[in-house]
Order: structure tokens, then sequence, then C-alpha cells
């Protein structure tokens, strides 16, 4: 329900001023990359639609932000895999324990008093 509601209420009137924004700045600009020589580029020139530029650039910075902090997260999910590692051991080495335990009802209490 809640994501039906975010729906309409946020993506559909961003999707709607995306829309607008891509009709009001459809003039033609010229993209080149080399900004030591302007007159020869490196790549382009090439002729665009400025909402086609500005859009390639949003999606560009989404997409370096992703990246970003996904690397940077990778300290996080390795400690994270070394924890559930050490907890599966742990674990493994309380089965007998607990096998021996559930075998002797009175070995639970003899421990307990300890």
């Amino acid at each position: 329900m809640i994501k039906r509601v975010v729906m309409w209420l946020v993506l559909v009137p961003f999707g709607l001023l995306l829309a607008i924004f891509a009709l009001a700045n459809r003039h033609i600009v010229q993209i080149g990359i080399d900004p030591i020589s302007p007159q020869t580029p490196f790549w382009g020139p090439m002729e665009l639609p400025l909402f086609v530029v500005i859009y390639a650039a949003l999606l560009l910075g989404v997409i370096l932000g992703g990246v970003g902090s996904w690397l940077e997260q990778g300290k996080h999910r390795r400690a994270e895999r070394q924890l559930r590692r050490d907890l599966n051991k742990a674990q493994r080495e309380a089965a007998p324990e607990k096998a021996a335990k559930a075998e002797d009802p009175l070995a639970l209490l003899e421990n307990d008093n300890r």
C-alpha cells in the first residue's frame, strides 16, 4: 500500500517534471571533449539536445555515486562475512555439547550449579 502512495505522490509528479523539462530544453548544443584545443577536440563535436546532455550527466553521477558507495561499504561487508564465519564455527563447536546435554538432562543441572 505504501509503495503505491509513494509512487503516486512522488514518482509520478517527478516523472512529469522530467518530461516537461525535456520538452522545454530541446535546443541543440555541441559537445566536444578537449580543454586544451577546442578547435580540434579529442572527441566530438557532437550535436545533441540539451536535455540529453543533462540526463546523461545525472545518470553518470548516480552510477559513480553508487559505485563509490559500494566500494566504501566493502569493509563492512568483509567484517560481516568474518562475523558470520565465526558464528558458524562457534555453532559447530557447541553442537556436540548441546547434543550431550540433550541426552543427559541431569547434566544441565550440574552445569548451572557451578
